[in-house]
């Protein structure tokens, strides 16, 4: 009885959890989000163990969010942490990040201990980890006495590191005197431990200078051991000994070195056992002695070693196993084998596992009455232990809440409310480590709220999806419905489908399915509702598509591409050839409705492909031209020479050589020259490389050489037909090696942060290397400060990062390659920078001067060089239109960007709309990116004159009266005042009567004109005005009809105006700097040409006139001034007084990039090398007047006898500073020669577009999203008398050996 109920109370408790109702999704919208109550949510927090350096301030982050912002509190050690009573403690404002002041007399070992936060606000509070607070120790090496080793050639050796012990642990290494690391092989390496393992020892072995370092990452400090003396005896030498010491009847003699089978020098012993935890990296170790050396081999009993995650290091004694889980544990073997016999070690492998995620709580927004859980699940070996908080309280301690029931690693909430709010933390914890997660449960009662924009407008193209949008949110959550038009029915149905965010899918648009659409959202707190519109438009189709062609080479071909598209689209035709864009040639015409090319060539062969765009939709079609040319007549057979051969190397010497050949036939083309190329066979193996070339008469070459190449060479014989194959190579020839003849080119330095100097070079080439062992000397230091280079040399690549720099400072820069043979010749030297940071401040005193209805002059005051932290490349003005004034009405705000080069404090803005209001402001730009902004600056342009009516209609003919109909213009630019109409009668010759002007108020829009002639033509003139003027006028041509006496008239249209033959219309322009292309269309009879009639807009000089060539309907004006006003108007020759009417547009401004630069001036530029030459000489006098003193000898004597112990590397290279006293405790630092201060301080730097900028849009991206500000530390002296022992010296650049 007693199971069945267990049963049944497990099944409801299952039923209860699949019928919960789930938590609310809270859309991301940052008016909503910040609107909406929030229980606190940590967002960064430093690592649980937290090693910080003991000379800096100590900064334990803590920041959170929350509605209302939390507020925080510390615990340390378990307990209140009260920052007020402690004067070195500080929390940031709106933050909970402590900073422990350490660098004005605290200290770092005070502070130590764990440390939590608490952010806490009306709705719950969160937690951080235990953050555990250790400063980092490099404590000195213990003073030792070492024995000099002496060991027989063949045995074995162990040279024992024993470095101290430091937090973290140190990095080791072993070098020798002169700082080269040591050669490691499978004979000599270094283990896991540090120590030094010779599986046998060799005479070469024999050196007194085996040093071992330990490298303080965190304290950036180098110390190192006393040298290690290692003298090897050989069997030759040690027999010679005993030999000068006995009788010749004495019996001597050594045993020789004999040869020993594998032993393991670590791990000892047949077995060991080893514990890792998941997802760490498993290192495995075995190193061997015996003679020869032996080889390592790695086996896992029982199964495989992992694929792709097993890697073997240090000559294979090392197995690395990275990212392992527990599937890894088992028994892993390492055989050690030579030739007489092998060694094995078996290691047990345990992985264990801290805990880790399964399922981690998530947060939880609930509606008052709703339920909900959550759920904290975690794995790890062995199984961790889950516990609850509330609000940061054990929740057995926590108050009660009877939504609440916790079900070991659940927490079950049932009908909650608002006072349910409340932030939970889960702790999974097992002996090797714990995992802590915070989840809030937020209880909202919230109306409902749509957040889709209002009349919103869609648009779709018939027979696609349409998806209108109710993005929506609330508190119980809505019930969405939709309705068609205002008063419409709600919609249900096959034909639409309804999405749980909102969204209203119709699958298939129709044309009626046009038409106002409107969401309804209602829960029990309210309801609201939101309308937008759909338009369904008709498809884009090509209804003759280009067809494929067969043409003959230099003839005409054309394709064709008509389209039918909706109305209200304005679509755009793009053609192709093999889908990349056609040749810039003139043989290509793009016509409106075909593509002609003319004289047609063999590349013209391919497929053109017809594109058609609309904002909507996008349709094409493509079509094959094949190119075919008339048979060819018979002719003499001209073809490539043959290739030459029997190539042969004499007169062999270092840098040259002779080569000699015999030509191949020529085939009735004399060769002209022969091509020589040349192989490296050492450095390039394959690739064939340009040598020289000699006239065709000659069969001999005398080769000049480079030093350590392998040279291999051929031969192409070149005629008027072409090249000939390569001729078979010659014998090698290896050249003997030399120091490097050249040094890297192209050297840069340029920061790519702003507390670094990246030096990059080009490097030398295979054969430019002249030997082995190619390496680079990079050698920097900071301009017009009195300091020492400071160099390192690296390996054969073409970049190093020097870090801790100041921003943005002048640095010498000098690159020297050498080789294992020496030094190439000393480099010149260069100067680059350190990196830039973005501008700190913004441009002051902005003002705008409105010169004209579409142009202002902006002026701003420039900011002050030093705050520009890098090189001033100008400044960028944003500006963008509020509203039209005589519209009043705002839309999408487009921003526009004019960058200004230079140091520039004007500039001008075009293409201003007229009487409209408009704001910018102002930002310098450096090669980081954009300051911040200056304060928006407000400035309104004035009335203009309007643009042409947007149309002009003539309908309703009778015997005397015609109806004019107009629409406003698009563009008013002002308040319009009235409609100016002028018409006068044309006769038959095309003679024009006398004019009539008909002033219109500015609220018509129609007009009967009467008494007019019967059956005579009237043309019309129409614009309107503003009180600025007059704007561009619009012109038609209308006829009254016939009396009853004449012609019928024609029953088609006859309520519309029939156009008059000839004609031209639509006459458009499209303007650039100093062209514009101009075109019309033309209705009368064939073959009309055309001329071109243009002058200055408002000049009563005469128009000046261009023949149009053919009958094209298109023409461009060429050498038009800048930024200039121009009118123009079409005409047709042979026909008096026909003309088109008159059309404005105005030239694009000069760009600002046109205007010369002084620095690219021959008399500045000779004027500044002169300069250069006289201070190069100043410089030398003064060197040579320096250097006339001498080193004491006191000082040498110093030099020769420092105490080797402690020797800090210099920053950013690989070699060491000077020596200094072991017992001082101050490791030297970066900087002068003095050993008392070797610290390169982090410095802030200073550093620095015409009247028209460069465009719209710029160069810059407008979200400003670049790198913030970094500022450099300065290293806190130690303070006297302190005894520490650590030394705290300054090293960046030891990354280059470790």
């Amino acid at each position: 009885m007693m199971k069945k109920s267990i049963s049944a109370s497990k099944a409801s408790l299952v039923l209860f959890l699949c019928q919960m109702i789930s938590a609310l999704d809270v859309p991301l919208d940052s008016k909503l989000l910040e609107e909406l109550s929030q229980p606190p949510t940590i967002t960064q927090q430093s690592p649980k163990d937290y090693i910080v350096d003991p000379r800096e301030n100590i900064v334990i982050q803590c920041e959170a969010k929350g509605k209302p912002p939390p507020s925080f509190s510390w615990t340390r050690n378990g307990t209140h942490f009260d920052i007020d009573k402690d004067a070195q403690v500080t929390m940031k404002p709106n933050s909970g990040t402590l900073v422990i002041n350490i660098m004005n007399g605290g200290k770092a070992e005070a502070y130590e201990g764990v440390y939590q936060c608490t952010a806490r606000n009306e709705r719950g509070a969160a937690i951080s980890n235990n953050i555990v607070i250790r400063p980092s120790r490099s404590p000195l090496w213990t003073k030792e006495k070492l024995e000099p080793n002496q060991v027989r050639e063949g045995d074995s050796l162990v040279l024992h590191c024993r470095p101290p012990v430091g937090l973290p642990p140190p990095i080791i290494f072993w070098m020798d005197n002169a700082f080269q690391r040591l050669p490691q092989s499978e004979r000599v390496s270094q283990g896991l431990n540090g120590d030094l393992y010779f599986s046998n020892v060799q005479p070469e072995d024999t050196r007194e200078d085996y040093i071992c370092y330990a490298r303080f990452n965190h304290t950036q400090t180098i110390q190192q051991k006393q040298p290690i003396s290692v003298k090897v005896f050989s069997m030759d030498s040690l027999n010679d000994t005993i030999a000068a010491n006995l009788s010749d009847t004495d019996i001597y003699g050594a045993k020789p070195v004999t040869e020993r089978q594998p032993i393991l020098l670590t791990p000892t012993g047949s077995t060991s056992t080893k514990v890792e935890l998941r997802g760490n990296v498993l290192l495995l170790e075995c190193i061997a002695a015996g003679l020869p050396t032996p080889v390592i081999r790695w086996i896992k009993e029982g199964g495989e070693l992992p694929a792709n995650r097993t890697f073997f290091e240090n000559f294979k004694k090392t197995l690395k196993i990275i990212d392992v889980s527990e599937a890894d544990s088992g028994n892993y073997k390492c055989i050690a084998r030579n030739i007489l016999g092998s060694a094995h070690h078996v290691i047990s492998v345990t992985v264990k596992a801290a805990p880790y995620w399964i399922t981690a709580p998530r947060n939880l927004v609930l509606s008052p009455g709703e339920d909900g859980t959550l759920i904290c699940r975690a794995n790890g070996n062995p199984k961790p232990n889950i516990s609850w908080l509330a609000n940061g309280v054990p929740i057995a301690i926590a108050p009660e809440d009877p939504s609440r029931k916790v079900d070991g690693d659940t927490i079950i909430f049932s009908h909650v409310q608002e006072r349910s709010s409340a932030v939970y933390q889960c702790n999974a914890s097992n002996e090797y480590g714990y995992l802590l997660a915070n989840a809030f449960v937020n209880v909202l009662a919230e109306p409902p709220r749509i957040l889709t924009p209002a009349n919103k407008l869609y648009q779709v193209i018939a027979d696609s999806p349409a998806l209108l949008d109710c993005a929506y949110f609330g508190s119980p959550k809505p019930e969405i419905e939709w309705f068609k038009g205002v008063k419409g029915s709600i919609l249900r149905g096959d034909e639409y489908v309804f999405h749980d965010n909102g969204t209203l899918e119709i699958p298939v648009a129709q044309k009626d399915s046009t038409g106002t659409y409107t969401c309804v959202a209602r829960n029990e707190l309210g309801k609201i509702q939101n309308e937008v519109r759909l338009e369904v438009k008709d498809p884009t189709m090509i209804i003759k598509q280009p067809e494929y062609k067969v043409i003959q080479r230099y003839g005409q071909v054309s394709f064709e591409c008509i389209i039918k598209h909706d109305f209200t689209l304005l679509p755009t035709v793009i053609w192709l050839k093999d889908n990349d864009e056609l040749p810039d040639d003139e043989r290509f015409l793009v016509g409106k409705d075909n593509l002609t090319i003319m004289n047609v060539t063999d590349k013209d062969d391919g497929t053109y492909t017809c594109i058609v765009n609309t904002t909507l939709d996008s349709v094409s079609a493509s079509a094959v031209l094949t190119v075919v040319a008339a048979p060819p007549t018979p002719a003499i057979i001209y073809a490539r020479p043959n290739p030459p051969f029997d190539l042969e190397l004499t007169g062999q010497l270092e840098r040259s050589v002779e080569l000699s050949w015999i030509p191949g036939d020529e085939n009735n083309s004399p060769i002209t020259n022969f091509v020589i190329e040349y192989e490296d066979g050492l450095h390039e193996p394959g690739v064939w490389h340009y040598q020289t070339e000699v006239p065709g008469t000659q069969t001999t070459v005398q080769l000049k050489l480079s030093p350590y190449v392998n040279y291999s060479f051929r031969v192409i014989a070149v005629n008027e037909i072409g090249r000939s194959q390569p001729s078979e190579p010659s014998e090698q020839y290896l050249t003997k090696s030399a120091n490097p003849d050249e040094n890297p080119s192209n050297v840069q330095g340029i920061g790519s942060e702003p507390d670094n100097l990246v030096i990059t070079w080009e490097s030398l080439k295979g054969f430019q290397s002249n030997g082995p062992g190619l390496q680079y000397k990079v050698s920097w230091r900071q301009k017009d400060v009195d300091d020492e280079w400071t160099s390192v040399i690296v390996a054969n690549v073409s970049k190093y990062i020097v870090s801790g720099t100041p921003t943005f400072v002048p640095y010498e820069i000098k690159v020297q390659a050498l080789n294992d043979l020496g030094y190439a010749p000393e480099p010149s030297e260069v100067i680059g920078h350190s990196g830039e940071d973005l501008p700190m401040v913004a441009p002051g005193n902005v003002q705008v001067h409105v010169i004209n209805s579409t142009l202002a002059k902006v002026h701003w005051d420039p900011v002050p060089l030093k705050t520009v932290r890098g090189h001033l490349q100008g400044y960028k003005v944003y500006y963008w239109k509020v509203q039209s004034l005589s519209r009043r009405s705002r839309r999408h705000v487009e921003k526009k960007i004019l960058t200004f080069r230079g140091n520039k404090t004007f500039g001008m803005l075009p293409g201003l709309e007229p009487f409209s209001s408009y704001k910018l402001n102002v930002r310098v730009v450096n090669g980081k990116g954009e300051g911040p902004a200056s304060p928006d600056k407000v400035f309104k342009t004035p009335e203009g004159v309007p643009s042409s009516p947007s149309f002009l209609k003539i309908t309703n003919p009778t015997l005397d009266s015609l109806t004019l109909e107009w629409g406003s213009p698009t563009h008013p630019n002002g308040v319009l005042t009235s409609y100016i109409l002028k018409f006068q009668p044309i006769n038959n010759t095309h003679e024009l009567g006398p004019l009539v002007e008909i002033r219109i108020p500015a609220n018509e829009s129609s007009l009967i004109l009467k008494n007019l002639n019967y059956s005579t033509r009237y043309k019309f003139y129409f614009n309107a005005q503003t009180s600025v003027g007059s704007g561009s006028q619009i012109t038609e041509e209308a006829v009254t009809i016939m009396d009853e006496a004449g012609i019928l008239r024609p029953a088609v249209g006859a309520g519309k105006v029939q156009p008059l033959y000839p004609r031209i219309r639509n006459v458009t322009t499209a303007a650039a700097e100093t062209y514009a292309n101009i075109s019309w269309e033309y209705e009368g009879p064939d073959h009309a040409n055309f001329y071109v009639e243009y002058g200055v807009a408002g000049s009563k000089e005469d128009w000046k006139k261009e023949i149009v060539n053919g009958s094209r309907s298109f023409f461009v004006l060429k050498g038009l001034t800048p930024g200039t006003a121009y009118k123009v108007r079409v005409g047709a020759e042979g026909l008096s007084g026909f003309r088109s009417s008159e059309d404005v547009f105005e030239t694009g401004p000069a760009m600002a990039s046109r205007q010369v630069d002084i620095a690219t001036q021959g008399w500045f530029i000779g004027l500044m090398c002169a300069v250069a030459l006289l201070i190069l000489i100043l410089l030398i006098v003064c060197f040579i007047r320096r250097n006339k003193g001498g080193k004491y000898p006191v000082k040498e004597k110093e030099d020769a006898h420092a105490d080797p112990e402690i020797q800090p590397m210099k920053e950013d290279d690989g070699t060491f500073g000077e020596y200094s006293d072991a017992e001082d405790h101050k490791p030297l630092k970066k900087g002068s020669r003095t050993p008392s201060d070797r610290t390169v301080k982090k410095e802030d730097s200073d550093d620095s577009l015409v009247d028209y900028g460069e465009g719209v849009n710029g160069q810059f991206n407008e979200d400003g999203s670049f790198i913030g500000q970094y500022s450099g530390k300065k290293e806190k002296e130690p303070a006297e008398g302190n005894e520490s022992s650590e030394a705290p010296s300054p090293v960046n650049a030891m990354n280059s050996f470790v």
